[in-house]
C-alpha cells in the first residue's frame, strides 16, 4: 500500500481524512486485510509519525520511505525491497482509494503476469506486479508500472476505489 505522499493538493493529511468515521488509509488497509493478503506492507513518508499514531496497521508491516519525495516509484521500490525473497508477486494499492473492494483485489490476484483492475475506464488499481518485472520499474516518478503491458481484469460491477486528490468542499 503506497501512502507516503504529502497530499499537497488535498490541503491536509489525506491519509487521516475521515470517511465514514474512519481515516481514509484505514479503509484501504481493511480492504486488503479482508481480501486475505498474507504479507502486507504499507509505505509511509510525509507525516509518517502522525499517521502511525492515528491509523491501526491491521497486520501490515509499516515502513517509512526516506525518498518519498521522489514519487510513487520510490515508495514502490521501498515496498518491494521489504518483501521476503519467497514472494513472487506484489499487489499494489494506493492509500487514497477509500472505496477499494476486496473482491477487486481477489480478482486481480488471480492469474499471471502484470494485471490491473478495469472499472470501465481502463487501467486502474489494484495492480499486480510479478517479481520478474520489478527490476524494470523506475525509481522516481508517479506512475512506475504504467509502462508495463498489463492484462486488464474486469471489475466493472464493482465500485472504483477512488483517487482522492482534493479535500471535499
Amino acid at each position: 500500500m503506497l501512502a507516503a505522499g504529502e497530499s499537497r493538493r488535498f490541503g491536509g493529511i489525506k491519509q487521516l481524512h475521515p470517511i465514514d468515521g474512519r481515516p481514509m488509509l484505514e479503509l484501504v488497509l481493511t480492504a486488503v486485510e479482508r481480501a486475505r493478503i498474507g504479507t502486507r506492507v504499507v509505505v509511509l513518508g510525509a507525516n509518517a509519525d502522525r499517521i502511525r499514531r492515528a491509523v491501526p496497521a491491521h497486520g501490515s508491516q509499516v515502513i517509512v520511505c526516506p525518498a518519498w519525495r521522489d514519487g510513487q516509484a520510490a515508495s514502490l521500490a521501498c515496498a518491494l525491497a521489504a518483501l521476503p525473497a519467497n514472494i513472487e508477486q506484489a499487489l499494489v494499492v494506493l492509500g487514497d482509494g477509500p472505496r477499494l473492494d476486496p473482491a477487486a483485489i481477489e480478482r486481480v490476484c488471480a492469474g499471471s503476469g502484470v494485471r490491473a483492475a478495469d472499472y470501465g475506464a481502463g487501467r486502474s488499481h489494484p495492480v499486480v506486479l510479478p517479481r520478474s518485472v520489478w527490476s524494470r520499474l523506475p525509481s522516481t516518478g508517479e506512475t512506475p508500472g504504467r509502462g508495463l503491458d498489463a492484462t486488464l481484469v474486469d471489475c466493472r460491477d464493482l465500485p472504483a476505489p477512488g483517487d482522492v486528490d482534493y479535500a471535499p468542499t
